[in-house]
C-alpha cells in the first residue's frame, strides 16, 4: 500500500528532477487520490488496471492519461505500470470551449468598466505574448522597460518579445501603481499573482461580460494567441518557438479550428 514515507520520497524525487511547482503538486494530488481509492488493497497491476477503468468512466481521455503518467512515475515496479490511452489527433476543437476574439474584447472592456484594470492587462499580456499564466511573474518592470522578458519554464529559457502597444500599457500601469522593479502583476501584499488568483477573477469577470465560463480560463487565451498568430503567419515552427514547445505536435493542438469552421470547409467541398 502507499505510505506517507513513499509520498515524501516521491516529492523529493520530483523536486530533484526540477519539476515545476505546478507539476509537482499535480502529480502528488493524483497519487494521493489513488492512495485513497486503493485503501488497504495491495499495489499490484490488477489494482492499477481497475483504477484505470474507473478513471475512464469519469474523465476524458486526456485527463486519464495525465493521471496515469503520475501513477506510472510514482511506481518503481515495471510490472505495475499501465499503458496510457491512445488518442487520435482531433481535427477540430469543441466550439463551446473555444474563445473568440470578440469575446476576448468583451472581457477586456468589461474588466476596465468594472474597475479591474489589473485583470484587463493580464488578459492582454497573455493574448499579446502567448505566455503561460505560470510565466506571468517574468513580466517584470525591468522587462517592460526593455520590451523583452526572459521566461524560464520546465528547465528551458526563452526570450519573449513584448509588443510596443502592450509595452506602453504596462509602463502606464506601472506608473499608476508605482511599480519600479519586480513582477508587474502582484497582490496587495506584493506577492506575484498565482494561477488560483487569476482563475477566480476570470470566472467572476465572465459572468459580468456575458461570456460562458466554460471558455474563460487562463490557458484558453494562450490558445487564442496561437490561432491568431498562425492565421497571420502560417509558420508552425516559429509558433512552436514562441510558445516554448519542444514538439510541433504539441503546437498543432493550439491551432485547431472550431467545429463550425471545419464544417464550413467541408461544405465548400460539395
Amino acid at each position: 500500500t502507499i505510505t506517507t514515507d513513499q509520498l515524501t520520497q516521491f516529492r523529493a524525487l520530483l523536486k530533484n528532477e526540477e519539476k515545476s511547482a505546478a507539476t509537482l503538486n499535480k502529480y502528488l494530488r493524483d497519487v494521493q487520490r489513488f492512495a485513497l481509492w486503493l485503501g488497504d488493497t495491495p499495489l499490484e497491476r490488477d489494482a492499477m488496471l481497475d483504477y484505470k477503468a474507473d478513471l475512464m468512466r469519469h474523465y476524458a481521455a486526456g485527463s486519464v492519461n495525465s493521471i496515469l503518467a503520475a501513477l506510472n512515475r510514482f511506481s518503481a515496479r515495471e510490472d505495475c505500470r499501465v499503458h496510457r490511452l491512445r488518442i487520435q489527433y482531433q481535427a477540430y476543437s469543441p466550439e463551446e470551449r473555444e474563445i473568440t476574439a470578440q469575446e476576448y474584447a468583451d472581457l477586456v472592456r468589461t474588466a476596465r468598466e468594472t474597475g479591474r484594470a489589473r485583470l484587463a492587462l493580464v488578459l492582454q499580456t497573455i493574448c499579446a505574448t502567448g505566455i503561460r499564466v505560470s510565466e506571468l511573474p517574468a513580466i517584470t518592470a525591468e522587462a517592460a522597460r526593455r520590451g523583452v522578458a526572459v521566461v524560464r519554464c520546465k528547465g528551458k529559457s526563452r526570450r519573449v518579445l513584448i509588443p510596443t502597444r502592450l509595452q506602453k500599457k504596462l509602463l502606464r500601469y506601472m506608473k499608476q501603481h508605482r511599480i519600479a522593479f519586480g513582477p508587474v502583476f502582484v497582490t496587495r501584499s506584493g506577492a506575484p499573482l498565482d494561477r488560483s488568483n487569476i482563475w477566480r477573477e476570470m470566472k467572476a469577470l465572465c459572468r459580468a461580460a456575458g461570456v460562458s465560463d466554460k471558455k474563460v480560463f487562463p490557458h484558453n487565451f494562450r490558445h487564442l494567441f496561437a490561432r491568431t498568430f498562425y492565421r497571420l503567419n502560417k509558420d508552425l515552427a516559429k509558433l512552436a518557438d514562441l510558445l516554448g514547445h519542444s514538439s510541433i505536435n504539441t503546437t498543432r493542438i493550439y491551432i485547431r479550428t472550431t467545429s463550425a469552421e471545419h464544417r464550413r470547409c467541408l461544405e465548400r467541398m460539395r
